[in-house]
């Protein structure tokens, strides 16, 4: 790594900085992958080097917005672990990353294709954190027992899907998460699940 990558940001590139990640969410959230660095730097405020200055490609821009949002994601599901009750917990962080996921295309484009842009660390946190709302669920006889970490991600970047699907009710991804949680219930289990 070299001296200026490990020199911490002055406060007005910190601020730049800032304005572009605020730019991008905005700009990719309406427009997904197809938004434009132009585009960014116009909702920033900033000129298109200052974009370039601190992502020199558009994938590392999507990438730090993914970033960003798989952390919410992740502070969703450590705030969860806060709930007594373990089906609260469960479901308030699958309601937050419906809502993460509804708010950003790009992410949920990037969810859809399993591109994941985060360090293992991150990861590992996720799957630990997730992982212990799901045993918590299971224990407490609230989610169904057959259910495994791995079902979790998938049923997501279903819910994302549908957040850019036209369909004849508004934010109808509400819909589906709601009918997804009913079929978690334990006791809606029509019987166990194919292995």
């Amino acid at each position: 790594m070299t001296q200026a990558a490990q020199r911490p940001l002055r406060a007005d590139a910190r601020r730049n900085r800032e304005r572009v990640l605020e730019g991008a969410r905005e700009v990719f959230a309406e427009h997904g992958r197809d938004a434009q660095m132009d585009d960014v730097a116009k909702r920033a405020g900033v000129g298109v080097g200052t974009v370039y200055r601190h992502f020199p490609t558009k994938e590392a821009l999507v990438a730090a917005l993914a970033v960003s949002l798989f952390e919410k994601v992740l502070q969703a599901g450590r705030d969860a672990l806060e709930h007594e009750d373990p089906w609260e917990a469960l479901t308030n962080a699958l309601w937050t990353g419906g809502e993460t996921l509804s708010s950003d295309r790009a992410f949920t484009e990037i969810v859809g294709q399993a591109e994941v842009p985060f360090s293992p660390e991150l990861q590992t946190e996720m799957y630990e954190v997730y992982s212990t709302l799901l045993d918590r669920a299971k224990a407490s006889g609230d989610l169904r027992p057959d259910i495994v970490m791995d079902d979790i991600p998938m049923f997501m970047c279903g819910i994302g899907m549908a957040t850019v699907k036209p369909h004849c009710c508004p934010n109808a991804w509400r819909r589906h998460l709601t009918v997804l949680i009913d079929g978690l219930r334990a006791d809606n289990a029509s019987g166990p699940l194919p292995s």
